[in-house]
């Protein structure tokens, strides 16, 4: 994990908070508390975490975004990229594909997100939840990019229809992004 990567965007989003008079979740405040600088990587990730978790779908600067990309893509690529030659043959019909890890890992054409009506995401700090890992580890343009669609649509989505969007730092292309019943 990059700690100084980490610290620019925990100040970048502190500060971006305080200036929308938004509270910090506890994390980012554990964190800021001792101050950003002498926190430790693991400290500033749960930081980093929870004030994405929370973060409205405000644009963001491009500083902001190639600092978050370069973190989440390198995390990402350490954790380690699942691809089609990991999966096993359903042996009922070997044209399903069976594979079971981190679905932020999956390069795919698609990964399907468990999502709220909202479509923007879990919003509870560091709550691990799969809507909450895939909004994470995408980065902010995915709950800018739902926002977006669900500003368009004009009412919450129904159970069973769905969304698809960029997968934007995910190795997958698209999310699909459903709410189930």
């Amino acid at each position: 994990m990059d700690r100084k990567l980490l610290q620019y965007l925990v100040e970048y989003l502190v500060e971006e908070g305080k200036a929308h008079g938004c509270a910090l979740p506890p994390a980012a405040a554990d964190a800021a508390q001792g101050g950003l600088a002498s926190a430790s990587a693991e400290a500033l990730w749960l930081a980093f975490r929870s004030l994405v978790n929370v973060r409205p779908p405000w644009p963001a600067p491009g500083e902001f975004l190639a600092a978050q990309d370069e973190l989440l893509q390198g995390l990402i690529a350490e954790a380690g990229v699942a691809t089609l030659a990991d999966t096993t043959p359903s042996p009922t019909d070997p044209r399903l594909r069976l594979w079971r890890g981190d679905i932020t890992t999956l390069a795919a054409d698609a990964i399907v997100n468990a999502a709220n009506s909202g479509m923007t995401g879990c919003w509870a700090p560091l709550h691990y939840c799969i809507d909450n890992a895939i909004h994470t580890f995408a980065g902010v343009q995915l709950r800018a990019a739902c926002a977006k669609a669900m500003a368009a649509q004009g009412h919450p989505e129904p159970t069973a229809q769905a969304k698809v969007t960029d997968g934007y730092n995910l190795p997958a292309r698209r999310v699909i992004h459903t709410v189930g019943p």
